[in-house]
């Protein structure tokens, strides 16, 4: 708990997610597919869209990057603290129809400054998605078991980008990037009514014991649940706070990486559509889909031994995910190229099972949704707004002294931020190590 320990009783830690547990799960994994498809499928149809646009590699960086980024972090806090107070079941499904709706306006744009403000509407509408899903997860499952069902919920993005990959590619090659815009948002739109008509919100904390009144994790005591109160308990939480930043980090990589991956396999590794469709969303979908699972197991067996697992786990997976990533960047042909991203595929995201459910489990249920949302806040508007923007840029940078691989030489440029979001996960793991000494010695 922030602020508070919470010690589950017996019959929490005995409990055990049944068949509605699991079937919500998979609906909300799906929505996140959903979220994540749209946001990426601009970054996956960028060759298409800037042969019929004439869309520059910064613009492309700015729309996916930080156009987008600002509506759906900024947005993601009143959202988050509305669903902590209010359904948060309704506010998921209203958020999926306006996300889709505007996705399929992306496919209607006829210029650049349409794509962007339909970009942005899709920023304002995913910024209720991913953290009431936390929040209703983590009601759903009890202590011992979020961390595996919050790894199987984080398959939604690898999932998500694959098939849009496959689907997307596969409609644009048949027909035109416009209709799997279209298309995707028509899905979508369904989805929502499903989930609003089917899906029960759960009652908040059920599976959680009353706190304890000590402070962990060097929070400082806050009282109450209100907005204010809940972002002072975040950002006053070192832990917390130490978590946000490296995964702020690490998404600088990831989606400057992913949203000129296509791009760049297709322009300067020579890979075909329908290639794409096939190889690389194979890759994704198999690569980044085991990285969420192992972290997600490995963080439920770690943890129990030691806290120090939930930040030293994904600098394991970062070292050893750099150097081969920097052969994808160097290889020479894209078969190659995807032979060394098959690890960092999967270890880039080794990050993700870990934070949230260490930010899950650090916060009183009540806070779970704002907290999610702070956790996203901080992430996404360093990883998400900030990577895509400076690695577009970059490239149009190198475009007058290296026209031909210009991304190569931009995803060179990753390689200094590897290394520190590295240095920042090992720096939250000592700082986690020495805060348990002080809890034992007190």
């Amino acid at each position: 708990m922030a602020g508070s320990v919470s010690i589950a009783t017996p019959g929490a830690l005995s409990a055990r997610p049944g068949g509605r547990a699991w079937l919500v799960l998979a609906a909300l994994c799906f929505v996140y597919m959903l979220n994540f498809l749209d946001r990426q499928l601009l970054s996956i149809l960028a060759k298409p869209i800037q042969d019929e646009l004439g869309v520059t590699d910064g613009q492309l960086g700015l729309i996916s990057g930080l156009y987008f980024a600002l509506f759906y972090c900024i947005l993601a806090i009143p959202v988050g603290w509305l669903a902590d107070r209010t359904n948060r079941v309704r506010v998921l499904a209203f958020s999926l129809a306006l996300w889709s709706a505007a996705t399929t306006a992306c496919g209607l744009s006829t210029n650049y400054p349409q794509l962007a403000a339909s970009r942005m509407a899709v920023g304002v509408g995913e910024a209720g998605g991913v953290p009431p899903s936390y929040a209703i997860i983590s009601d759903y499952f009890p202590p011992g078991t979020r961390g595996t069902a919050l790894s199987l919920f984080n398959f939604g993005p690898p999932i998500g980008q694959a098939m849009g990959v496959a689907f997307g590619a596969s409609i644009a090659a048949a027909y035109s990037w416009r209709d799997a815009f279209l298309w995707i948002g028509v899905i979508g739109v369904i989805t929502a009514v499903v989930v609003l008509l089917f899906m029960r919100e759960p009652k908040k904390g059920a599976l959680d014991a009353q706190p304890k009144t000590q402070p962990v994790s060097g929070a400082a005591p806050v009282s109450g649940t209100g907005f204010w109160a809940t972002c002072k308990m975040f950002f006053t939480n070192p832990v917390l706070r130490g978590m946000a930043l490296a995964c702020g980090a690490t998404q600088f990589v990831t989606y400057a990486f992913l949203n000129f991956a296509t791009l760049f396999l297709m322009r300067e590794k020579g890979m075909t559509l329908p290639e794409v469709a096939l190889w690389y969303a194979l890759l994704v979908g198999v690569g980044a889909s085991a990285g969420m699972f192992v972290s997600g197991r490995l963080i439920d067996r770690l943890s129990r031994r030691s806290k120090t697992a939930y930040a030293y786990l994904p600098a394991v997976g970062l070292a050893i995910a750099a150097p081969l990533f920097v052969g994808f960047v160097w290889a020479e042909s894209w078969q190659l190229a995807l032979v060394f991203l098959a690890l960092p595929m999967g270890l880039n995201y080794f990050y993700l099972s870990p934070a949230v459910t260490l930010v899950q489990e650090e916060v009183r249920p009540d806070q779970r949704v704002l907290s999610g949302a702070l956790l996203l806040l901080v992430m996404n508007l360093i990883g998400l707004g900030l990577g895509p923007t400076y690695l577009g840029a970059a490239s149009d940078f190198f475009s007058a002294s290296h026209p031909d691989n210009s991304l190569q030489m931009a995803f060179y440029t990753l390689i200094p931020f590897y290394a520190l979001a590295i240095a920042m996960f090992l720096g939250l793991g000592a700082r986690i190590r020495r805060q348990a000494g002080k809890e034992k010695t007190s």
